[in-house]
């Protein structure tokens, strides 16, 4: 069991919903971001999301492809994540890190030097938007091997049958998408929410966690009647991009924002 699986145990033995955060590593310059995951922890974060800086990321909106766009003007790479978390484990040893990004920068570095340096450094799950299940025969065995969680996206289109297979090879949480379209988009409804997650329970015991379309603490709150997790990340990254010029000002701007998601949450 790792720390997704305990983070998971503990918040359903308490009766509680998972705030998950997501932000661009490197994003407004790479210097900040461990910082910027502390304040997170600090405002009720129970698992990070840590971006990986892709030229090309075709499941995100403006916001967050500018987020790319700048940690990559700093030149932040993959193995540069693995930096980050290892000096964030030294004052933090039990938040959950997931690494969230597509499959190239993976296969460049090879799937088993990348399961080695991500668990030396101290992740936790790795969710790569473009690699389905059907294709995941040769990396998942190697993320599992070394305790690493392999996460799935499922989408309001997804087929049943097609669920039913991604629930099959998913570990950790399954991140539902609540909306059609890229991140930062139009607001989750909890009602269709609810409605997608039915059929879900039915094929796995792993929590169901919602991302997209969460803005702020009411639309939190909207979901986590419904699902066992909301996952937010435009309106943090967005945020982060508001002060890029002055990132002193940016840990406190990020808890206050999370940190009224985690009251919501929690009331």
């Amino acid at each position: 069991m790792n720390r997704i699986d305990q983070r998971f145990a503990a918040l359903k033995a308490e009766g509680r919903r998972a705030l998950i955060p997501y932000i661009t590593a490197g994003d407004p310059a790479p210097e900040h971001t461990v910082g910027f995951m502390h304040a997170l922890v600090r405002a009720g974060a129970d698992v990070i999301e840590l971006g990986v800086p892709f030229s090309d990321p075709m499941a995100d909106g403006p916001v967050i492809q500018k987020a790319c766009e700048r940690a990559l003007r700093h030149g932040v790479r993959l193995t540069h994540l693995f930096d980050m978390v290892r000096e964030f484990r030294r004052e933090d040893s039990e938040t959950p890190v997931v690494l969230m990004g597509y499959l190239n920068p993976v296969e460049r570095l090879g799937f088993e030097a990348f399961a080695d340096q991500a668990r030396e450094a101290g992740i936790d799950g790795v969710l790569l938007v473009d690699m389905p299940p059907e294709e995941a025969d040769l990396m998942g065995p190697v993320l599992k091997e070394r305790g690493l969680a392999s996460i799935f996206l499922v989408a309001p289109t997804t087929s049943r049958s097609r669920a039913a297979t991604i629930c099959a090879h998913g570990e950790g949480y399954l991140y539902y998408v609540s909306l059609k379209g890229v991140t930062g988009g139009a607001s989750a409804n909890a009602e269709d929410v609810a409605e997608h997650l039915v059929p879900l329970r039915e094929m796995t015991d792993l929590p169901l966690c919602v991302g997209f379309g969460i803005r702020d603490g009411a639309s939190a709150a909207e979901i986590g009647r419904v699902a066992d997790g909301v996952i937010v990340g435009s309106a943090l990254v967005s945020r982060i991009a508001e002060n890029a010029e002055r990132p002193e000002a940016i840990p406190a701007t990020l808890e206050a924002v999370l940190g009224e998601m985690r009251q919501a949450l929690d009331a």
